[in-house]
């Protein structure tokens, strides 16, 4: 029965490929959902589903009613490689001969360009918090150190005091598959991370065994939905038009590196990509970038 492995693949994912409590709850949520649709269509308990039902026509079917649904193609996408990678553990472990569903093609995608803030906007949201108060030294440094740095939200919440290198100017961060990197940390971060450090954080109540860099009201480890709400407050404060997730401040990070002349190599690296193909789509230039490349470049322009 497809139930009766599941928590074995996630178990894979956890032990074997590192993969974050985040992507194994999506990865569960994902094949729970397929089994669902399942049940539905064939009037079946789903404990009782067998991997018989994991094959191509199955797939396409799931990918079609989803697509009914009105889900978008990067979903569906993902959705898909949850089937996949969790028929790939099943055939590695030898519970099937073959993989059923190789031949089912990707969704074709949308080619979006990442969300991104201009530099004015960054200046605002920068400024945003009152840094009078231990929590605004705190939130301050969190934005800074998104933008300075392009980490990832779970890569900022798991710093730890012992992984920010003032001298340096660098901080050790984990990646994705808990992949160690370095990146270096501008000024004005390393100033509010310094802040931070001497006015806010001795004032917030912890336990002193407790290493995590950025804390809570409560003295525990920020989490990455704090995180998220945090940045809301203040993009709500500086009124940016548009949705910002901490996502949103890594792909500014990208952008204008890029616009100001930075190799992709180099923030490839940055990044903590592992292909220089992921680190590609923020090669986009602003418009006011282009006119500027234009007047520069073109003989009469």
């Amino acid at each position: 029965m497809i139930l009766s492995h599941i928590d074995g693949f996630i178990n894979h994912l956890r032990i074997e490929k590192s993969a974050s409590s985040l992507t194994q709850a999506s990865y569960h949520a994902d094949l729970t959902q397929y089994l669902n649709f399942l049940s539905e269509k064939y009037s079946l308990p789903v404990e009782t589903i067998s991997l018989q039902y994991l094959n191509h026509k199955m797939v396409r079917e799931y990918l079609a009613a989803m697509q009914d649904n009105g889900l978008s193609r990067a979903t569906m996408a993902r959705k898909l490689a949850a089937l996949r990678s969790f028929v790939k553990y099943l055939c590695r472990e030898n519970i099937i001969p073959g993989n059923p569903i190789a031949a089912v093609s990707t969704p074709r995608q949308d080619k979006k360009l990442p969300r991104f803030l201009y530099p004015m906007e960054i200046k605002m949201l920068m400024e945003a918090p009152n840094t009078s108060t231990p929590a605004g030294r705190r939130d301050k440094a969190i934005l800074e150190t998104l933008y300075a740095c392009g980490l990832r939200v779970s890569e900022l919440v798991a710093i730890n005091v012992n992984d920010v290198f003032f001298d340096e100017e660098l901080i050790k961060v984990f990646g994705k598959g808990s992949k160690e990197r370095i990146v270096p940390l501008g000024s004005k971060a390393k100033t509010a991370l310094q802040e931070y450090i001497a006015l806010g954080r001795p004032y917030i109540k912890r336990d002193q065994l407790d290493q995590a860099f950025f804390l809570n009201r409560f003295g525990q480890r920020l989490s990455a939905r704090s995180v998220r709400n945090i940045l809301n407050k203040y993009v709500e404060i500086v009124a940016i038009n548009q949705k910002v997730s901490p996502h949103t401040l890594r792909h500014t990070f990208a952008t204008h590196m890029l616009n100001q002349g930075a190799d992709l190599r180099s923030v490839q690296e940055l990044l903590g990509h592992v292909k220089l193909s992921t680190t590609q789509i923020y090669t986009h230039l602003t418009r006011d970038n282009i006119k500027i490349i234009y007047d520069e470049k073109h003989p009469r322009g």
